[in-house]
């Protein structure tokens, strides 16, 4: 019996290892997923900042346009102006020139304010685009990393259920289907010492005569409150295996 249970010592160890670095492989995919995420939305951050520009930029040339158009304006007042003889009409004349002119004057700040933003908007997207490189460039040694870690997890994985299959091979086939029964629905846990009269993994006492029989070794006994597969934690057989592990 204590040969039985040095070997669920043993499976339990190495499956845990195993579900350990499953694990461990999924996460490699999230982080690769995560980082080209990451570079996506810098990429869609800058070409709407791209777009945002070209869009200013035009509309600097429709309001240069619209300057050009009021300096053809001026001209021909100007032109108009010097035809007219009437007092009255001259006077109109002044001011049609003048507010063409304060138009003409308020369109040109509204021209400068532009080239101010997209000065502004031009330095920000260089900006954007050195981070952009540095996102590109840490995200392949990202993505480099955790493929060589996969790479090293798949060798030890190998490893690992080479190690369970000899484990098993030659198991009571009775012995392992409890085992896994249990290790399923118990979180990866399916033996558990007992030290003192209580179990290790649920933390409640067990009787003291069942305690001694554990102690005797004779038969495979289960835990009376989780139900795990259950052994003499003191013994220094068992303290030999797990300390192996």
């Amino acid at each position: 019996m204590k040969d039985k249970i040095c070997l669920l010592i043993q499976l339990q160890d190495c499956d845990n290892r195993i579900k350990a670095i499953r694990k461990r492989k999924e996460e490699g995919p999230r982080k690769i997923k995560k980082a080209e995420d990451d570079l996506k939305h810098a990429e869609s951050v800058i070409e709407e900042e791209r777009s945002r520009l070209d869009a200013l930029k035009k509309e600097r040339q429709k309001i240069e346009q619209e300057v050009k158009e009021l300096d053809g304006k001026i001209e021909k007042s100007n032109l108009k102006l010097s035809q007219i003889k009437s007092n009255k009409e001259y006077t109109a004349g002044l001011k049609e020139i003048d507010d063409l002119k304060k138009s003409k004057f308020i369109t040109e700040d509204r021209i400068i304010a532009m080239m101010e933003k997209i000065d502004e908007m031009e330095q920000g997207t260089v900006q954007l685009n050195i981070k952009l490189k540095e996102l590109r460039a840490d995200m392949e040694t990202t993505r480099q990393q955790i493929l060589g870690e996969i790479e090293k997890l798949d060798k030890e994985l190998a490893a690992l259920e080479e190690k369970r299959q000899g484990l098993i091979k030659d198991m009571d086939a009775d012995l392992l289907k409890k085992y896994v029964f249990l290790y399923e629905r118990r979180n990866g846990l399916a033996v558990s010492s007992v030290v003192t009269g209580v179990c290790q993994t649920c933390h409640l006492g067990i009787p003291p005569q069942k305690f001694n029989e554990l102690i005797r070794g004779n038969a495979l006994m289960t835990c009376p409150h989780c139900h795990r597969i259950m052994y003499w934690g003191d013994d220094e057989d068992f303290q030999k295996v797990k300390a192996m592990l």
